[in-house]
């Protein structure tokens, strides 16, 4: 994939109003992310009350960008009855608002009607792209740049329309 992609981290250090992330995968194989996946189905759960155990430097990231005045938004869109994947997502995203993360799920069957992206994306300030592409099996096969207008529009305008029928994630229950 393009070594041209910056880091997330300094993608995210460049935006001053918003970063939004758009999730539509029910699994992800991401090779960080397995093992706590496999933690999870081993029995493990964060602590609510040990924050440093928490996964660092994500969350660190998530609070000083909050910090600075940018709001950071993540909706995803679940199958359900949802995968054990997704449970383990949801199981830990308490951490993610503990952060300062505005986090919301809106089941699959309730965005039938929306004109969403191919891909899963972050969008920066409503004018950069970063698009993550995924193999069939949901291991990661790159990230991608787009600044260009009319795509930007798109995936505003697409996670505009998801996060306002989205459930917040304290009043999201998985079925």
């Amino acid at each position: 994939m393009p070594s041209s992609v910056p880091p997330f981290s300094e993608l995210i250090a460049g935006c001053t109003r918003s970063a939004v992330h758009l999730e539509m995968r029910d699994v992800y194989a991401v090779e960080k992310e397995k093992r706590e996946f496999e933690a999870w189905r081993g029995g493990f759960r964060h602590d609510p009350a040990d924050r440093a155990s928490w996964w660092r430097p994500w969350l660190d990231l998530v609070q000083e960008t909050v910090a600075r005045g940018v709001v950071v938004q993540r909706a995803r869109i679940v199958s359900e009855p949802v995968t054990e994947y997704i449970r383990y997502e949801h199981s830990g995203t308490f951490t993610n608002v503990a952060a300062g993360e505005q986090v919301r799920w809106l089941p699959r069957r309730h965005a039938s009607d929306l004109a969403l992206p191919g891909n899963d994306f972050w969008l920066f300030d409503d004018r950069l792209i970063r698009w993550n592409h995924f193999t069939g099996d949901g291991a990661s096969a790159g990230q991608e740049l787009s600044d260009d207008p009319a795509t930007t529009k798109l995936c505003s305008d697409a996670f505009a329309a998801v996060w306002a029928r989205a459930i917040p994630h304290h009043q999201y229950e998985i079925p």
